[in-house]
């Protein structure tokens, strides 16, 4: 049995205020409106780009997310923590490409070490010093034994998956409720299902798209021990993998309960199932060693992506060197032309550079900054809403009670949100649209732009309570 108490991690933040009043419904529906017009008013270049795109590319984007109703912003321009859109229109970045860009954009660094690259090749599809100095990094920074390098997290997770099942001979795969992994057919079983088709909640329904072939897939919720084990008890002769994220970030910030990832990691150990943590977006977002480190639970393989690479494409999977073994072996087969290719290793010097445990902790600092300044605005204003924060990302979540997994998550106000992230957005600050996602303070960002962020909640407060 395992306790109903719910506290989060010690290394993570979460702000609930003591007293809160609702916004009514009206008061958001206006907000949306007169938010809604000033946007199409002042984006008539992103409005005669998002027409021209769609001619070319399906939605007019290169990747679904991109788009939103009536258009989508498009950016001309980016330098440090500031992006320029067609319309000419300075941004302060927030987004900071889910954390690829956590070293800001153009580093000097990141261009130094690239221009060195394109002094000595860009694609030698052999081995190399290069990379090998690049896996030695990673390995090192993350606390592995090997790595593989890929281009994209959706290739890591996938091929992280696939040493699981090498390794145990079983071909099940296990995923928490909400979670998402790329888009491996079977990761997007249940990433963001409909609550009328999941069922209990302590045993929920895999929620399977008509076009995914996902294989043998499994479910749970997030921070809940007693369905992990029930789970295992029942299927675990046929489970090869857990995997999940650290730190959900794909739902706003989900964080883990105190003792949860320990006990994922019993019972992982316990049942034998291999446990794989994908730190996509934690990764050095996290910390200078990722969320493994951070949070102090080993997994047997880890996945990375986007704050290893600088703002190249670049991904990785890797872990404990007896799993790796079936890479080595050919059990496990991976290929790929542009893995550890000489322009994305050069990422990896600059992040090496640029990403200190001194330069993290001034981020996460900055973060924690602009979390407190916030947490007392929502407090001032009785708003309905708590901050969360891990690392150097943070976010306002629209629910005066703790998210703890999807169905919670399903439960906050989804319109106040989408408010706030418009109405920042019309007054130059951009991010991920809605309660996905959140803001990320990268090593680009200092005092100042704290400051617009958290002033800029304040004007959204106020206009809230009108």
């Amino acid at each position: 049995m395992y306790s109903t108490m719910h506290t989060h991690h010690a290394s993570t933040f979460r702000h609930i205020p003591v007293t809160s009043k609702p916004v009514s419904p009206e008061r958001v529906a206006q907000v949306l409106a007169d938010e809604w017009k000033l946007f199409t008013k002042n984006t008539k270049a992103s409005e005669a780009e998002s027409k021209r795109a769609f001619d070319s590319l399906p939605l007019g984007v290169t990747s679904s997310f991109q788009h939103w109703d009536p258009y989508p912003i498009s950016i001309a321009s980016a330098e440090g923590a500031w992006m320029t859109d067609v319309d000419g229109r300075k941004l302060l970045d927030l987004s900071m490409g889910f954390g690829a860009m956590l070293a800001g954009h153009l580093n000097p660094i990141v261009v130094e070490e690239i221009q060195s690259s394109l002094r000595t090749g860009m694609l030698f599809v052999t081995p190399s010093p290069i990379s090998t100095d690049a896996a030695e990094r990673i390995c090192k920074r993350f606390g592995i034994d090997q790595v593989r390098f890929t281009n994209s997290g959706t290739e890591s997770t996938m091929y992280a998956v696939r040493v699981a099942r090498s390794v145990t001979g079983k071909m099940g795969l296990l995923k928490v409720e909400g979670g998402y992994h790329g888009s491996y057919d079977p990761f997007v079983v249940s990433s963001k299902p409909s609550l009328d088709v999941i069922g209990d909640p302590e045993n929920p329904t895999p929620a399977i798209d008509g076009n995914l072939v996902p294989g043998d897939i499994y479910v749970v919720p997030f921070n809940n021990l007693s369905a992990l084990e029930r789970m295992f008890e029942t299927n675990s002769s046929k489970i090869a993998c857990f995997i999940v994220e650290p730190v959900l970030e794909n739902l706003a910030i989900v964080l883990p309960d105190a003792g949860y990832l320990e006990g994922v990691r019993a019972l992982c150990d316990k049942y034998d199932v291999i446990l794989i943590f994908d730190e996509v977006k934690t990764g050095l977002t996290a910390g200078a060693h990722g969320a493994s480190a951070r949070l102090g639970v080993k997994p047997d393989l880890i996945t990375l992506a986007k704050s290893i690479g600088g703002g190249l494409p670049l991904a990785a999977f890797g872990g404990k060197k007896k799993y790796m073994d079936y890479v080595t072996s050919g059990k496990m087969a991976h290929f790929g032309t542009f893995n550890g290719n000489p322009l994305a290793m050069a990422g990896v010097r600059a992040i090496d550079r640029i990403c200190t445990d001194e330069a993290m902790e001034a981020a996460e600092a900055f973060n924690f900054q602009a979390l407190t300044r916030i947490s007392a605005i929502i407090d001032e204003y009785e708003l309905p809403a708590h901050t969360v924060g891990f690392g150097v990302k943070g976010c306002v979540t629209w629910s005066t009670t703790p998210v703890r997994n999807y169905r919670d998550y399903k439960a906050t106000d989804f319109g106040i949100a989408e408010a706030h992230w418009l109405f920042s957005l019309n007054r130059g600050i951009i991010t991920p649209p809605g309660l996905d996602e959140q803001w990320l303070i990268s090593l680009a960002h200092g005092q100042a732009e704290i400051d617009l962020l958290v002033e800029d909640f304040r004007e959204f407060a106020v206009a809230l309570r009108g």
